[in-house]
């Protein structure tokens, strides 16, 4: 069974015993440092360089599976090109020159750097979500959604449906995904080519894809509908809950951790905005003098 984007794998990993709560936390604070500012380019790769084996630890520890993560990053290929094109013909603030070219047209160092920030941080946010949604229960992550969205519960906002609706949502991704497949399978077998032909010809045989996914997901969340129906679901009662969360050791030490990473990193980069280098910070850091 591939491990697709959204699917859980259960194993009995310390990533997948951790409560969900933390681990939807600790999403969020790493995507938050990921995007943060590091200066130059060279502090950006050296920081983002620590961070994806970090991330690497944590997919090792937590078995997920590196092939299916990415096979995941292949629809994104096109985006990388088209990345690499544009920023390759922008000038930057360096504007070192790569090459240039007798009709004009420039080539800059800068550009091939910043396409390969972009791309590292996309892939260490698809890494991140990967993590959460494979060692993760969608019902755990609703019950984690709802549980950070209990105080808005005092302005009468519907955090059980909120909380629902984006753990569906999270559910069915690999649904559609293997949906899409199938799909593509048989129309390919009806002599469909999506590869060949130019532009128009794609858009035109994208169309048998798209619209029998369309009544797929209609048809399946109409069944859903039906059978949350049949079992007596009503969003807008008191619910009790089967299973209950439950800090544990494990996760206080695991909060510390990430904690103090994201400290370490945010403060990095408030200290790049003002000092040149790597090695400027760390001697400020630890009060050594520049030789």
């Amino acid at each position: 069974m591939t491990n697709v984007l959204g699917r859980y794998t259960p194993y009995n990993t310390i990533i997948h015993r951790l409560d969900p709560r933390f681990k939807l936390f600790s999403l969020i604070l790493l995507m938050v440092v990921v995007f943060l500012p590091y200066g130059n380019y060279t502090n950006r790769f050296i920081i983002l360089g620590l961070t994806t084996i970090f991330i690497a630890l944590i997919m090792i520890i937590g078995r997920v599976s590196f092939s299916s993560f990415f096979k995941s990053l292949k629809s994104m290929w096109m985006m990388f090109i088209f990345l690499l094109i544009f920023m390759f013909f922008l000038p930057t603030n360096g504007q070192y020159i790569l090459h240039q070219f007798e009709n004009g047209y420039t080539l800059y160092y800068d550009g091939l750097l910043q396409v390969g920030h972009i791309i590292l941080r996309l892939i260490l946010m698809i890494a991140l979500t990967i993590i959460l949604t494979s060692t993760t229960q969608s019902m755990d992550i609703t019950y984690a959604l709802e549980w950070y969205l209990a105080p808005l519960k005092l302005f009468k906002f519907p955090t059980q449906i909120v909380s629902l609706t984006i753990s569906l949502a999270l559910r069915f991704i690999p649904t559609l995904l293997n949906e899409s497949q199938r799909i593509m399978n048989a129309q390919k077998s009806r002599g469909v080519e999506y590869n060949r032909g130019f532009l128009m010809a794609k858009i035109r045989s994208i169309t048998t894809l798209i619209i029998p996914l369309l009544v797929s997901c209609f048809s399946r969340s109409d069944e859903l509908a039906i059978a949350m129906e049949a079992r007596g679901y009503n969003p807008y009662n008191k619910r009790s809950k089967y299973k209950t969360l439950k800090f544990s050791y494990r996760d206080l030490f695991s909060i510390i951790l990430i904690l103090l990473i994201a400290a370490f990193l945010i403060t990095f980069s408030i200290l790049s905005q003002n000092l040149a280098g790597f090695d400027d910070i760390i001697n400020y850091i630890w009060k050594i003098p520049t030789i």
